[in-house]
């Protein structure tokens, strides 16, 4: 049989053990919800061709194409975004934009000069309707 100091021992190293593992486990989401990898103090207007819209947790994502300026070859960005449910509050629904729509894309650029960034607005030229992608935009009250 266990001795009750040996049983006190094994809790105390299982409750160590389980808390290591929830704080280890704890990191990423902090680490995912940092905006330090899109350069805030610059703000660039592209426009292009959505190839593709992904609404989806914890954040929506727009792909689209874009004709560098002085020619070359098409260049796909992605424009990540808040989730579903604050771009829903926004106006936005997940047929808000399609794939072939003409797009005007305002946005922080990727610090390290990736083709992406944070997406501020999008405006779809074929009928001038903007959709602000902001956090404080969609938390506006009426």
């Amino acid at each position: 049989m266990i001795s009750r100091l040996k049983m006190s021992r094994l809790k105390h190293a299982l409750g160590t053990i389980l808390l290591a593992a929830a704080a280890l486990a704890s990191w990423p989401v902090a680490a995912h919800h940092s905006f330090a990898v899109y350069d805030r103090t610059r703000v660039l207007t592209f426009k292009g061709t959505v190839k593709s819209f992904q609404w989806t947790n914890p954040h929506s994502v727009i792909w689209v194409v874009v004709q560098p300026e002085g020619g070359g070859e098409p260049q796909e960005w992605s424009f990540e975004t808040t989730s579903p449910g604050v771009l829903t509050r926004g106006g936005w629904t997940r047929n808000s934009i399609k794939p072939g729509d003409r797009v005007s894309v305002e946005f922080n650029p990727l610090r390290d000069g990736s083709h992406g960034g944070g997406l501020n607005s999008v405006t779809l030229l074929d009928t001038g309707q903007k959709l602000s992608a902001s956090f404080a935009a969609s938390e506006k009250p009426s």
